[in-house]
């Protein structure tokens, strides 16, 4: 018996309830009847071990991206060049992986959480649009209806029909997993620029006069508690509402690009196939650079705002700051945070479907 992944070898059109699963696995047998493997529990666990993992390495190969990208947000510098040289002169290379910890922990949750939701989300939505709109409206590549002959040689048209599932399913994803990241991401940003808010406020740095009382800078846990002692619970979700806009509609950009990318690149391969490492790559390299280029200032817009909370005491107001779309400062260490989030999901999909084929 041979093993196959592709849509164009799952034989027949009968099975009946959608599967959550990023990636199928099936059993070609003989007499030309398939059987699916893994179990339904195998492959929840492969995700959940699969995207965990990869988050590991992948955040952390791409923190010092992260790290100078935050930098460049809340403050000004004259380049990207400049906001390296200053971290390195006043902090050291230890500068580049302040606040590691955080993310560290709460990005491999959120990733392995949002993973879940989405392949759950996206089973729930594709057996809507197929109540709603007609049986086989949408067939989901991987999911367990097969493919019809006619949507094999014309798979197009059933791709466009499936965007709107992925975009609804990774929005849903994102949202639910805004509650959980957002102390985390706040923790991460107060770590981050502590050092240059003492700078703003004239405190003595690192760098400073050795006679003089030193600023020492926080880790992450002392910084959390910092948070809560200040602000109380809530205040770890300090500029929510543009934490969860950003993350649910990040989130749908992200794994609609990646699902339809991978899709598209597969269907023009003359070798046919399941999509291959360099496939796979390029897919997550495009999902990460669109939707971080799309939300940036959005993003920029929440650190600004978190910043400004982190730099006032507890129950001062806050300036209302207008959100300019156009406005250069919003775009500030772009070209950074393109190269972190290329880097981060190339890296995050190679290993993830690696993993998740081979547990």
């Amino acid at each position: 018996m041979a093993t196959s992944s592709r849509p164009e070898e799952q034989l027949g059109s009968n099975v009946q309830s959608s599967r959550p699963s990023l990636s199928t696995s099936f059993v070609i047998t003989s007499d030309g009847s398939e059987r699916e493997l893994p179990s339904t529990w195998q492959r929840e666990y492969n995700t959940a071990v699969s995207a965990g993992l990869s988050s590991l390495v992948s955040t952390f190969v791409g923190f010092p991206f992260d790290s100078i990208k935050t930098r460049m947000q809340a403050y000004k510098f004259r380049s990207v060049l400049d906001c390296v040289m200053v971290t390195k002169k006043t902090e050291g290379i230890r500068g580049f992986f302040r606040g590691v910890g955080a993310p560290m922990i709460s990005v491999t949750i959120v990733r392995t959480l949002s993973f879940s939701i989405y392949a759950q989300c996206r089973a729930t939505y594709t057996d809507a649009f197929n109540r709603l709109l007609g049986e086989g409206y949408i067939v989901d590549p991987t999911g367990p209806v097969l493919l019809t002959p006619e949507q094999k040689a014309t798979p197009g048209p059933n791709l466009i029909r499936a965007l709107p599932m992925y975009f609804m399913s990774g929005f849903t994803a994102g949202g639910f997993i805004a509650l959980f990241s957002c102390p985390f991401e706040f923790t991460k940003l107060s770590t981050q620029i502590e050092l240059l808010m003492a700078r703003a406020t004239h405190a003595p740095l690192p760098d400073s006069d050795p006679a003089a009382p030193r600023y020492s800078p926080k880790g992450t846990l002392e910084s959390f508690k910092d948070i809560i002692h200040k602000r109380g619970i809530l205040g770890l979700y300090s500029g929510f509402r543009y934490h969860f806009a950003r993350d649910a509609l990040g989130t749908s950009l992200y794994f609609t690009v990646y699902e339809s990318s991978k899709q598209l690149f597969s269907m023009y391969n003359p070798n046919g196939g399941p999509p291959g490492p360099l496939v796979i790559a390029i897919s997550g390299g495009l999902c990460g650079v669109f939707s971080w280029a799309v939300l940036f200032p959005l993003d920029t817009m929440k650190s600004i705002v978190q910043r400004d909370i982190l730099t006032r005491p507890p129950g001062t107001p806050i300036k209302k700051r207008p959100f300019q779309l156009f406005n250069p400062r919003m775009y500030r260490g772009l070209g950074v945070s393109i190269a972190r989030t290329g880097l981060v999901n190339m890296t995050f999909f190679s290993i993830y479907e690696q993993l998740y084929k081979h547990l």
